[in-house]
């Protein structure tokens, strides 16, 4: 049984006759479909009013359900637009939006950039964390600048492929390859406080990766995507320089240290 047929039949169940006129009204809308009583004018009639309510009632939930399907595919239609607009297609792996389909995008970001980027970090805070003298530390620190360069290499690639939507990460991955050579080049040739510029050096390069991870990546990681966008630049900042400053003013050599002088 419809929903029509069910509320029509609701309806028109008999009523106790009101004062006269009520049947001759109620006559006027014709022979009813459904019999709700075996004499209309008899002392059971149908309150008109009644129906009428019930299909007005019926007619507002079947507005209210078109309008919000109405509104659904609009909202459909206007997201294919934006996407046709932009010219954007995007690839979502695990559950992250990569904003290509590029098979040489996408080689380059899996293949290459995020090995690179997860190397640079691990290998960067062990290298932060470990004993300051020529041996461990020095070694990491090698194998971190390297990894550095590489990562700017590619972040340019992937840059300059969709420079109007990355040139931010260009110029971040600029900012941390040369503050990772200024520090490098501080221990190697022995500028004068050569030891804070290393620190500083080192220190803000790994600051400013970890600023242009965030940037790019963000809005899509757990709890953080729920952060306002300045949040993706002041947090790896708000912690880090705080670290840098430390070491700057307690550094963790020496000159008393016999092995001061070793480190390259």
């Amino acid at each position: 049984m419809s929903r029509l047929e069910r509320l029509t039949r609701r309806a028109l169940r008999p009523w106790r006759a009101r004062p006269e006129g009520v049947g001759i009204a109620g006559a006027a809308f014709g022979p009813l479909p459904f019999a709700a009583s075996a004499d209309w004018t008899g002392s059971y009639a149908v309150v008109p009013d009644r129906l009428l309510h019930a299909l007005h009632c019926l007619r507002r939930r079947s507005v209210r359900r078109q309008t919000t399907l109405f509104a659904g595919l609009v909202d459909v239609e206007l997201q294919d637009g934006s996407n046709a607009m932009t010219g954007e297609e995007t690839t979502i792996v695990a559950g992250i939006e990569i904003p290509s389909t590029d098979h040489f995008f996408l080689a380059l970001i899996f293949g290459v950039h995020i090995p690179l980027g997860l190397a640079s970090v691990a290998i960067g805070a062990i290298a932060m964390l470990s004993q300051k003298r020529r041996g461990r530390h020095s070694r990491l620190g090698t194998i971190y600048f390297w990894c550095l360069l590489a990562l700017f290499a590619s972040a340019t690639l992937l840059s300059l492929m969709r420079w109007a939507e990355n040139y931010h990460l260009f110029v971040l991955g600029t900012l941390s390859f040369a503050c990772a050579w200024i520090g490098r080049t501080a221990l190697r040739h022995r500028w004068r406080y050569w030891v804070r510029v290393h620190i500083a050096g080192m220190g803000l390069s790994y600051i400013l990766m970890l600023v242009a991870f965030y940037v790019d990546n963000g809005k899509q990681l757990p709890l953080w995507k729920d952060l306002p966008h300045f949040m993706y630049w002041l947090i790896p900042l708000a912690v880090g320089i705080p670290l840098i400053v430390r070491a700057l003013l307690w550094p963790p050599l020496a000159p008393a240290r016999p092995d001061f002088h070793l480190m390259r």
